[in-house]
C-alpha cells in the first residue's frame, strides 16, 4: 500500500509516487508520463484511454470518444446519461472508468498497489457558486473512493506546482504561481524558501488563492466559433424572415463535453428541416455532414491542433476534409488574439484579485512561474506577463509540475 498524487486534468492526467530517488511520476501509456484525458467507447469491447482512444476513434472505428470530462464537474451534466453501445452511463461513471484504468496502470508501473491519494483540483470548479463547487469535491472524492482509493484529500493545483517549484529555490521569495490548463486557470501567491520547504504546515505561507473556470477549451471553443462554425452555417440567414440559422448547435459542436448532446435522431432531423428552411443549404449541409457523420471530436482536434501549430509556429492550416474535399480555413498569430483576447484578459485580471487578496503590490511578487499546457499562448503569456512586469518569469514542467507537487504532498502526508 502506498500514497501518490493525481493530477486528473481537463485535457492530460499524471499519477506520481515516491520512487527510489524520490517523487517521480509513473509512465501511464507507454513511455509517456502523461495520458490524455480522452476515452474511446466501442461496442463489446473494453474501454480505450488516452493516446490509443483518439487514435481508434481518428481510424474510424465505430463508438464514441468523450473528452473534457473534468469540465463538466460540479454542472447538472454529471447526472446526464449518454449512450455508449448498448447501455447508457452518467458523466460521473464516465470519468470513473477512466480513473480506474489511470490507477491500475499505475499500479502495475509501481508494482504496488496505490490506497492514500492527494487529488488535485482547481480554486474553483465553478465560479461564484460555492455549492455547486463544494458538490464537485464532493462528487470527485467518491469517484475516487469508487475506483479504490481508500485515503483521498485535496490540495490545489498551483499550490502543488509551487511546491514542485519550491525545490529549486535557493532564497527566500514571493512567487505568484500560474496554472492555466485545459479547463481552468488557477493562481497562488505563495512564500518560499528552503528553510520552509521542511516545515510540515505550510497554511502561513499561503498568502492568496484565486481561479477562473477559463481554460485551454474556452479557447479552442471562441477559435472554433469564430473561424470554422461560420464555414458550416453559423450567422447564415433562415430563407424567411430576419432570423438567422440557430446557433444552439455550433456552440455545442464547438463546445469538447457538449458535442455528443448532437448525436441522436431528434437533433439530426432538426438540422434537416433547417437545411431546407436556411438560406445556404450548401453551409449548413456541412453541419449535418458533421453531426450524422459524428466528426465533432476530429473536428475540436482540428481547432486544437491549429491553436497550438499558430502559437508556436505562427500561422496553421484548419484541414476541414472530413466534412467537405479541399474545406480549408487559417488561423494566425493575430487573428487567434483577436478571437480570444477577452479570455486572455479575464485569465490575467485575477492576479489582481491575488494580489488585493494577499495585501502587497505587484513589486513584491519575485517570480511568476507559468504551468499548464495554455500558457503556450504568446497572447495570454504576454497578458500575464503584464500583470507582473517586475517579476522573473519561470516556466515550469508544462504537464508534470502539478502533478510532482501533488506526490510530494502525498508523500508528505503519508510520512
Amino acid at each position: 500500500m502506498a500514497a501518490c498524487g493525481l493530477d486528473f486534468g481537463t485535457s492530460n492526467t499524471t499519477l506520481g509516487h515516491l520512487g527510489p530517488t524520490g517523487p517521480v511520476l509513473l509512465p501511464l501509456e507507454d513511455a509517456h508520463l502523461t495520458v490524455p484525458s480522452a476515452i474511446f467507447f466501442e461496442p463489446r469491447r473494453e474501454p480505450e484511454i488516452g493516446r490509443a482512444a483518439t487514435a481508434a476513434y481518428a481510424g474510424g472505428r465505430p463508438g464514441r470518444l468523450m473528452r473534457g470530462l473534468k469540465s463538466v464537474l460540479g454542472t447538472p451534466l454529471m447526472e446526464e446519461t449518454t449512450p455508449l453501445g448498448r447501455e447508457r452511463l452518467r458523466l460521473r461513471d464516465v470519468i470513473a472508468r477512466y480513473l480506474a484504468a489511470v490507477k491500475a496502470r499505475a499500479e502495475a508501473q509501481a508494482g504496488q498497489s496505490l490506497d492514500t491519494v492527494v487529488h488535485g483540483r482547481p480554486v474553483h470548479f465553478v465560479d461564484s457558486d460555492a455549492a455547486a463547487d463544494r458538490r464537485a469535491e464532493e462528487t470527485l472524492r467518491a469517484i475516487a473512493r469508487d475506483v479504490g482509493f481508500r485515503d483521498v484529500s485535496f490540495q490545489y493545483e498551483p499550490i502543488a506546482a509551487a511546491l514542485d517549484y519550491e525545490r529549486a529555490v535557493s532564497a527566500e521569495e514571493i512567487a505568484l504561481i500560474a496554472d492555466i490548463g485545459g479547463g481552468t486557470s488557477d493562481f497562488s501567491i505563495v512564500r518560499l524558501s528552503p528553510e520552509r520547504r521542511g516545515r510540515p504546515d505550510r497554511a502561513g505561507d499561503i498568502l492568496a488563492n484565486d481561479g477562473v473556470r477559463i481554460g485551454g477549451i474556452d479557447f479552442d471553443r471562441q477559435l472554433s466559433l469564430g473561424t470554422v462554425m461560420p464555414l458550416l452555417g453559423l450567422g447564415s440567414p433562415m430563407r424567411r424572415g430576419d432570423l438567422a440559422v440557430p446557433n444552439a448547435y455550433y456552440h455545442d459542436l464547438a463546445t469538447w463535453s457538449a458535442i455528443n448532446r448532437l448525436y441522436n435522431g431528434k437533433t439530426l432531423r432538426e438540422i434537416e428541416e433547417v437545411v431546407r428552411d436556411c438560406a445556404r443549404p450548401n453551409l449548413v449541409g456541412r453541419l449535418r455532414e458533421a453531426v450524422e457523420g459524428e466528426r465533432g471530436h476530429a473536428l475540436a482536434g482540428i481547432v486544437e491542433g491549429a491553436k497550438i501549430g499558430a502559437s508556436e509556429a505562427g500561422a496553421a492550416d484548419l484541414d476541414l476534409g472530413l466534412i467537405e474535399p479541399d474545406l480549408v480555413a487559417r488561423v494566425d498569430r493575430d487573428s487567434l488574439a483577436a478571437q480570444t483576447g477577452d479570455l486572455a484578459r479575464a485569465v490575467a485580471a485575477r492576479i489582481g484579485r491575488c494580489l488585493v487578496q494577499a495585501g502587497i503590490p505587484a513589486e513584491r511578487v519575485d517570480a511568476l512561474f507559468l504551468t499548464g499546457g495554455s500558457t503556450g499562448l504568446p497572447h495570454l503569456r504576454a497578458a500575464l506577463n503584464a500583470a507582473l512586469p517586475g517579476a522573473r518569469v519561470v516556466a515550469g514542467d508544462t504537464f508534470g509540475s502539478v502533478g510532482l507537487g501533488l506526490t510530494i504532498e502525498a508523500v508528505r502526508r503519508a510520512a
